[in-house]
């Protein structure tokens, strides 16, 4: 299988681990298991000074340890879903263990500082073009590996990038096999020094309004810190990341920078949430994506 293939396969494995999985029930009631994930209000630091989060009202914060415990005892992950999460963002008029919740999950890809120089060119309706034919080619090979097809519906909402801010958000509309049910994929993403802060919503299809109108409050919230910042970068001395914000919508950082990392997000029918890591396949995506990036400059995934 090459390169695109095994990364489509992966795809749908994750979404179909999500479909399978059930329902975990709190050894509290959901008021108890709730007052014990750690609220944060006000402002908030990340990662050893990282980054500083400014928190709107709208908003709260679970560090590391309450987002694990949300995350696998609450919503039914695997343990490695919350390894390297640095908090989330839950708002605060609805509870994350009520069919209505949702959240905002924190990560840091420090892959380098990542070039915006193809912002002004980029085509957005081309790019997902791009990607749609790319989805519908590695469709019959997930057939044959016994796997559920994707299909990218569209922009659930249009990429945008903050030149000035070095920030940018999209949100992708996704089925799966004949599941009728849209799947939200929703990306705020802020640029800084040597590497990226990853901010994926955890939400169904029907709380895009709401994430949505709460996008510039999250993005004006969150800020790298003195010496991260995206200005501080020193050309030719700090590390450069191996793709630009292309890479980042499209998934080619596989491809560009020998490596792969996938924080996949599924939501099923309950509304609980499932989010898998391709730890098993990464061993052999490094050797294959850098097989592929040899042979040609550019890749796209899901």
């Amino acid at each position: 299988m090459n390169c695109r293939l095994l990364v489509a396969a992966t795809l749908v494995f994750v979404a179909q681990s999500a479909h399978a999985q059930s329902p975990r029930g709190l050894s509290s009631t959901p008021e108890e298991f709730e007052s014990k994930l750690g609220y944060q209000t006000g402002t908030v630091t990340l990662k050893n000074g990282l980054a500083t989060i400014r928190l709107p009202e709208s908003f709260r914060f679970i560090g590391p340890e309450g987002s694990r415990r949300l995350l696998v005892e609450a919503w039914g992950n695997p343990p490695a879903a919350a390894e390297d999460v640095l908090g989330m963002l839950i708002p605060s008029d609805a509870s994350p263990v009520t069919a209505e919740g949702w959240g905002i999950v924190i990560t840091y890809d420090e892959d380098g500082y990542v070039d915006d120089g193809d912002a002004a060119k980029m085509d957005y309706n081309k790019l997902l073009k791009e990607m749609q034919q790319s989805a519908s080619q590695s469709n019959e090979e997930r057939k044959r590996q016994g796997f559920d097809t994707v299909r990218l519906v569209g922009w659930a909402e249009p990429p945008s990038y903050d030149r000035a801010a070095h920030k940018m958000y999209w949100a992708k509309d996704l089925m799966f096999g004949s599941n009728s049910e849209h799947t939200l994929n929703y990306s705020i993403r802020i640029l800084g020094r040597r590497g990226v802060l990853v901010l994926n919503a955890v939400a169904s299809m029907d709380r895009l309004t709401a994430i949505r109108s709460e996008t510039k409050n999250v993005l004006n919230a969150v800020e790298f810190n003195e010496g991260h910042r995206y200005t501080d970068f020193l050309p030719g001395k700090d590390k450069a990341a191996a793709y630009g914000l292309a890479g980042l919508i499209v998934g080619a950082t596989a491809a560009k920078a020998g490596f792969f990392k996938l924080l996949w997000v599924g939501i099923l029918a309950f509304k609980k949430v499932i989010i898998v890591g391709a730890v098993a396949l990464l061993g052999a995506l490094k050797r294959c994506s850098a097989a592929e990036a040899s042979r040609r400059p550019e890749n796209s995934s899901i």
